[in-house]
């Protein structure tokens, strides 16, 4: 009874962030799972069983406050499921430890982008409602995140969330709403793949799911209704802060740097990311929030 309390309360703290940044779920409980002796197939496996619920939740509490865009979704979704499934049942038993460093060296540059954008520089057109990607370009993201994704225990939102935020051509709240709910599709296909490649191992981890996803579900609505409210400057910087903060955390631990010299780069991420979250706030760029029920529209930003 103690560890699914335990379980619960990490999938509240986990959807809370991963609701409202569009990320960070996976990562979050994953890692959990890994330090707790649990196997790193076996936990990735966990962990999105348990989304399968958290996601339906958070899509259909974004839905409610009208932060998703359904053709991002779709032409995201179909092909990030189809990566996951690849990612499960081929590839989760390789491992991904060569190909970590490169990828959160990427997620940093893609994460300082997207901060200072959404700090100093705010994208001149934000779209809420309708989508200006195209499935040529969202289909290869959703593939190939998807594959991170099941492969690595977690990625579908670093990966997926980041790159559209980059572009600069959608609200940071749609992109949250969109990816969170297109990440269902994801999570219940890697889910089959991983029931396909671990049987009974899958079923052993039960207890975890069960506590993961109804913490997950608490959270949901209220990590939604936070996106609805929050101005797209203070969301897209926090978002990329949280990008640049994890995956340096990466690329500390896989070069070996230790103490003094990594709490010094800790320091100066968090103080630099302050800085431009007291910007973000300060000068107030951007429009605000379209509120629930209001009448979709194109925001133009003069520069």
């Amino acid at each position: 009874m103690r560890s699914l309390l335990i379980f619960t309360l990490v999938g509240v703290g986990a959807q809370l962030v991963d609701g409202a940044l569009g990320m960070a779920f996976g990562v979050t409980a994953s890692t959990l799972l890994v330090l707790s002796g649990l196997g790193a197939a076996q936990a990735s496996a966990a962990v999105h069983l348990a989304e399968v619920g958290t996601t339906l939740a958070s899509g259909l509490s974004h839905w409610r406050f009208k932060n998703i865009d359904w053709p991002i979704v779709l032409k995201l979704g179909v092909p990030g499921a189809i990566g996951a499934f690849a990612g499960a049942t081929v590839l989760s038993s390789l491992s991904t430890e060569h190909a970590a460093p490169l990828m959160a060296g990427i997620l940093v540059v893609i994460g300082t982008y997207v901060l200072l954008r959404f700090s100093l520089r705010h994208p001149p057109v934000l779209r809420h409602g309708e989508t200006p990607h195209s499935a040529k370009f969202l289909s290869p993201l959703g593939l190939f995140g998807g594959f991170i994704d099941a492969s690595g225990g977690g990625g579908w939102g670093p990966v997926t969330t980041s790159t559209l935020l980059s572009r600069g051509k959608t609200a940071p709240r749609t992109v949250i709403g969109s990816v969170s709910a297109s990440e269902f599709l994801v999570a219940a296909s890697a889910s089959v793949g991983f029931g396909i490649g671990l049987r009974e191992e899958f079923v052993q981890n039960l207890p975890v799911v069960l506590g993961l996803a109804v913490g997950g579900v608490i959270a949901a609505p209220f990590a939604a209704w936070l996106v609805s409210r929050i101005r797209p400057a203070l969301l897209g910087t926090a978002v990329g802060g949280v990008i640049v903060l994890t995956n340096s955390q990466k690329l500390v631990h896989y070069f070996g740097i230790h103490w003094p010299w990594s709490t010094a780069v800790y320091s100066l991420i968090v103080i630099a990311w302050a800085t431009a979250l007291y910007v973000a706030w300060r000068y107030r760029r951007g429009p605000q929030p379209v509120p629930a029920g209001a009448a979709e529209s194109v925001t133009v930003v003069s520069q």
